[in-house]
């Protein structure tokens, strides 16, 4: 292995906790009040099932692109081999831009969380809150500050606890003995119609971000065995496994909360297991949710570290982010900015100012323009060039590009002009940047 490469020191289990463990943040908890409350009646679990459609459309271009570059960074490298040695440099470093303004956002908003989550057991004043968001920050930059292969081993002991917190909420659920009740009812008083269709769409966003995380692997492409194999396989067991969790949790809650209570409740889990057993089980469960919420911030930073370390190693974004740790052997000064900046937006935002944001921020370039490329390379290079190929193409890979526009419009305009002002800001510093260097579009040929 030279100076600096990554190890291939990840498995199977280990590649499906990470995901696991990213995609079941404070997220399901927090917004599984709002998902109802927007949707106004008990097929609000609509929302949900959507959500795992569109994660296992997507799952299908992760795969196919994941699978056959399997290196550090994910999407850098998807967006520049799908769209070729031209417009493949602006999207990966319109990518790499975004994510430096995105992925501080996402740790921060799983920080934010956590500590909006706290404030179940005791009651907490905006300075603790930012505080504690912060602390949780650094403590995570401590912990993946140190080799890949005792991160594998942390993340699944993380999974742990995803697991016991969500089968402990099911358990409960089932111990009412009206577990199924929600979903008989599911469509009592609907009516498919634009107001549902808008509803839908609006607590979608939320949901879908309850799921974002099953392509955490494919960041970590280079650091995983048999990634041809183990990359599609740790993202559909992943997704299979939190739409069955999430699933069962929401009817498990809705089956003991009434309606609403639960549209209106801002721990609706802990709310719910303090009407099952008492306060003293309502903070047990609190704090299993304050550990899943820990563990994804953990998972998501570990992720995103690699991506400016993987442009920076390709030559585009600055060279000192593709310094690896001398005796660690990870990307360190990524994972310092990246920590930096979280830390600072966990104590400017509130958890309500980020998640649509986080959203309409990735559709266009990351998801949707992942999907393009693609096809695109799928018209160059032909089908038998990928390691990976999704079944019945090009259909789920066209099928989630189009739920993503829904998604994307349903953010509202305000956050549709931010999306496209970060990517017009994103274009004019790569065409300065590339007029400087002179590289695509202004490089010329040199005379012969």
């Amino acid at each position: 292995m030279s100076e600096n490469q990554l190890p291939r020191k990840i498995n199977l289990l280990q590649a499906s906790a990470i995901n696991m463990i990213d995609m079941v943040g404070i997220g399901p908890f927090v917004v599984l009040g709002i998902v109802a409350n927007t949707m106004g009646g008990p097929w609000f679990l609509y929302a949900w099932i959507l959500g795992a459609l569109l994660a296992l459309a997507d799952a299908t271009i992760w795969s196919e692109l994941g699978a056959t570059f399997p290196q550090a960074g994910g999407s850098y490298n998807f967006l520049k081999e799908g769209y070729g040695p031209g417009w493949g440099k602006l999207m990966s470093f319109l990518f790499v831009w975004q994510t430096m303004i995105q992925a501080p956002l996402v740790i921060a908003s799983a920080a934010i969380g956590f500590s909006m989550y706290a404030g179940y057991i005791s009651p907490l004043t905006d300075l603790e809150h930012k505080i504690i968001s912060g602390a949780l920050v650094i403590l995570i930059i401590f912990l993946l500050y140190r080799k890949i292969e005792t991160i594998g081993k942390i993340s699944v002991l993380l999974w742990i606890g995803v697991l016991l917190t969500m089968g402990s909420v099911i358990a409960g659920g089932l111990w009412h003995g009206q577990f199924l009740s929600p979903v008989k009812h599911i469509n009592d008083g609907l009516t498919v119609n634009t107001v549902f269709i808008t509803a839908l769409s609006a607590a979608s966003i939320k949901s879908i971000y309850s799921f974002l995380g099953y392509y955490n692997i494919c960041h970590l492409g280079a650091e995983i065995k048999n990634p041809q194999k183990n990359i599609p396989r740790s993202m559909y067991i992943s997704i299979a496994g939190i739409t069955i969790f999430y699933l069962l949790m929401n009817i498990s809650v809705a089956s003991v909360l009434p309606m609403p209570v639960l549209q209106n409740s801002s721990f609706a889990v802990s709310d719910f297991m303090e009407a099952l057993a008492g306060r003293g089980a309502a903070n047990l469960i609190t704090i299993l949710i304050l550990w899943v919420a820990f563990a994804s911030v953990f998972s998501a930073t570990l992720g995103y570290s690699r991506i400016p370390y993987a442009a920076a190693k390709d030559g585009a974004f600055f060279k000192v982010f593709a310094r690896l740790h001398p005796t660690k052997n990870f990307p360190y000064i990524s994972l310092l900015v990246l920590g930096a900046i979280a830390f600072l937006f966990s104590l400017l935002f509130r958890l309500s100012e980020v998640i649509d944001a986080i959203i309409a921020m990735r559709i266009l370039v990351q998801f949707v323009g992942q999907g393009v490329g693609l096809l695109l390379l799928s018209k160059r290079k032909g089908r038998d060039f990928f390691s990976w190929r999704m079944p019945f193409f090009p259909v789920p890979a066209i099928l989630a590009m189009l739920i993503w526009l829904a998604i994307f419009y349903a953010t509202g305009w305000k956050m549709m002009l931010g999306g496209f002002i970060v990517i017009s800001l994103g274009v004019i510093i790569y065409l300065l940047k590339s007029k400087t260097n002179n590289e695509w579009p202004f490089h010329k040929p040199a005379l012969s």
